[in-house]
């Protein structure tokens, strides 16, 4: 594959031959035999292509399987020959599925991948109307904007807190937004003969580009820049390498996946691992810029940690961790309570994403409902939250999409746990 992409910084150049692979040839002949295994009669064309393999070293297996009778030739035509194993190929493809089953993509080696990490470092160029761009889609007020973009400019750590919905979350999971260029990913790196699976369909969105004059190696994946959010699902065990028991693949870790990216710790502190076991993990990595992985029979290995990573809570900084940490977290934004501007502004595009007419009035009723059953604190969900109960009332009844009066009070009802009676008469006072 041949590509060109102005937002690339680093395109790893196809290898010719073994050397150039960077792999051991044993890797490379158990990747074969597995793969001849799993697909049965396979032509040579077809072995390169899953195999993401040199033609040299696709000719340069056949000819060692063929001297070791390990398979036959069923038959040719303008692509090559069609092989598929004999009974010593299926025992030694057999047997080495007992060591890794492994049989996608040939993996990079590691320093491939440290280097390509450390050149796609991010280093994006931000501005206040870069800012307003990215965040259009939310109402985000200019003060919180402001502190953002430093922030991000400074690829530093960053602690966003505050009481809980007023858009924390929203926030994080669009920072990786800010950046306007793409990645490379391997599918695998090799590591002392094991395979770690560092591609993730579910975290790394594939980029198409255009073939161009420079041939890119195939076992590395055009991305944008990833995104990886984990919330009161983290444990200790996805901070570290996950050996599959049966197929003796290992996975990369959350912090590896979203390396060159962002990594998003959500509700913060709400874990089921105490925040100081995350802290210690990585209190070593923000201050180096490097982590150490350990296989599973103890060889520990170094990979970049080169990363923006984002904690989300709604518990004060002092009350999670210890002044040397805090040093280490540059960044502190408190995400406030919103003003009354912002907040209509919120139900305007909460009304129209539920194809509300907006009514100024109800608008204002509503501030009011809020401001009295919401401890006199806006918060920018309230609007987003009411309408939507507001939508299910429409449903039930079977009404067309309107927002009355009387709609809105119910579903304040629902929202606050308040009795109708006292949601008026607070409203009024």
């Amino acid at each position: 594959m041949a590509v060109t992409d102005p937002c690339l910084k680093f395109i790893p150049e196809a290898p010719t031959d073994l050397d150039s692979l960077g792999i051991p040839w044993p890797m490379v002949v158990d990747l074969a035999a597995r793969r001849l295994h799993l697909d049965g009669v396979t032509g040579l064309a077809t072995l390169r292509s899953k195999l993401k393999l040199p033609y040299a070293v696709v000719e340069a297996v056949f000819r060692y399987f063929q001297k070791e009778k390990l398979v036959e030739i069923k038959g040719s035509d303008e692509s090559g020959f069609y092989l598929s194993l004999t009974n010593a190929g299926h025992k030694l493809a057999s047997d080495r599925q007992q060591v890794c089953h492994y049989a996608g993509p040939a993996p990079v080696s590691l320093r491939a991948y440290q280097n390509a990490v450390q050149l796609q470092s991010a280093r994006p160029k931000i501005n206040r109307q870069h800012m307003q761009r990215v965040f259009s889609d939310l109402v985000v007020e200019d003060d919180i904007l402001d502190q953002l973009g430093p922030a991000l400019i400074s690829q530093k750590s960053l602690f966003l807190f505050g009481p809980s919905g007023n858009g924390k979350t929203s926030i994080a999971e669009r920072l990786v937004r800010v950046y306007q260029d793409n990645i490379v990913i391997p599918y695998a790196i090799e590591v002392d003969g094991q395979v770690i699976c560092v591609f993730d369909p579910v975290v790394h969105q594939r980029v198409d580009v255009e073939i161009g004059e420079t041939e890119m190696d195939p076992r590395w994946i055009v991305c944008r820049r990833p995104a990886v959010i984990a919330g009161g699902e983290l444990t200790a065990e996805m901070l570290e390498l996950k050996l599959d028991a049966i197929t003796n693949i290992y996975a990369a870790p959350v912090q590896m996946k979203a390396n060159n990216g962002i990594l998003v710790l959500d509700d913060f502190g709400r874990q089921t691992i105490p925040p100081t076991t995350i802290l210690n993990r990585w209190i070593l990595p923000l201050d180096r810029r490097v982590d150490y992985l350990n296989l599973n029979y103890g060889l520990k290995f170094q990979v970049p940690f080169e990363l923006m990573l984002v904690f989300s809570t709604n518990l004060e900084p002092d009350s999670l961790m210890d002044p040397a940490f805090l040093r280490r977290l540059p960044n502190k934004i408190m995400i406030h309570s919103v003003g009354e501007k912002a907040f209509l502004e919120i139900f305007r595009r909460s009304s129209d994403g539920h194809g509300f007419q907006y009514d100024p009035e109800l608008a204002n009723l509503l501030l009011q409902y809020c401001r009295s059953l919401g401890g006199n604190k806006l918060r920018a969900c309230y609007p987003r939250d009411i309408c939507e109960i507001a939508a299910c009332i429409n449903s039930y009844e079977e009404d067309t999409h309107r927002l009355t009066a009387s709609i809105l009070k119910r579903a304040v009802n629902v929202y606050f746990a308040a009795s109708a009676q006292r949601t008026e008469d607070d409203a009024l006072n």
